[in-house]
């Protein structure tokens, strides 16, 4: 599907790969398994693990004596995370919902949650089912963006707070959740180590638009009424002719489960 508004939206799995190669993406990544402080034969749970991007790095990091449990309710998902982990037999892909785990009590050590939280229907009943799952002691590591942040440079300032505005009301169901991880986190009983807050940086209209959904949204935003059609053309354009600067806040939390 084509669109004079940006990119068409992209498939999923293709997206979260592409997002995940991104030189933001791979830095709070290598930030975020690095802060869970994974040992050898420790099990480890990605909640919502997509195609499983991140299901190699965590089986090098629990080596050949730990475990690797990769959770996604998308069938087209867990066949790619499959693939994509196939000759890794210490990883399991287990069909399931982040609100009702497929996962004993007590039995993980490291857990994962990587810009999932916004789009769960009650992100306090996922890190329930969290708390649920891991031992006592395990640590857990918590990522979101925070899309109140949302900053897109142009001249057309109006236009731009209000693709912001479109964004946290309506594209993303719970769009400022990065900022209240930390409450989330010890309201589900557990304890907060540290919470950074980084601003990742782009540069490149056509890898915004992909990531950020600029067109997209812009032309959501104006069948809905938020943004006026000529005007929210005219801005998109504007984008595109450069320079472009957009930032947004991604904030990290690692915390253990009392």
């Amino acid at each position: 599907m084509s669109t004079t508004l940006g990119t068409a939206r992209p498939d999923p799995a293709a997206y979260m790969l592409r997002t995940a190669a991104t030189p933001a993406g791979r830095d709070y990544k290598r930030d975020l398994l690095d802060g869970l402080d994974i040992r050898p034969g420790q099990t480890a749970l990605d909640v919502g693990c997509g195609p499983g991007t991140d299901l190699p790095a965590l089986a090098e990091r629990v080596g050949e004596r730990g475990g690797v449990i990769g959770v996604d309710r998308d069938p087209v998902m867990l066949e790619k995370a499959r693939h994509r982990t196939s000759g890794l037999s210490t990883v399991e892909i287990r069909e399931g919902d982040a609100h009702a785990l497929p996962v004993a009590p007590d039995t993980v050590d490291r857990a994962k949650i990587d810009r999932v939280l916004m789009h769960a229907a009650e992100p306090a009943d996922v890190l329930a089912q969290l708390r649920l799952a891991t031992r006592p002691g395990a640590r857990v590591g918590l990522v979101e963006p925070d899309w109140d942040t949302l900053i897109v440079d142009a001249e057309d300032l109006d236009t731009s707070r209000a693709f912001t505005r479109y964004t946290t009301s309506e594209a993303v169901l719970h769009a400022t959740i990065g900022r209240s991880l930390a409450r989330h986190a010890e309201r589900a009983g557990f304890t907060v180590e540290t919470v950074t807050a980084t601003a990742p940086v782009l540069l490149d209209f056509e890898e915004a638009d992909h990531i950020l959904g600029l067109g997209r949204n812009t032309r959501r935003a104006i069948e809905a009424g938020r943004i006026d059609g000529p005007r929210g053309r005219q801005w998109f354009t504007s984008l595109s002719e450069g320079p472009f600067f957009a930032t947004f806040t991604l904030v990290s939390v690692i915390c253990s489960r009392k």
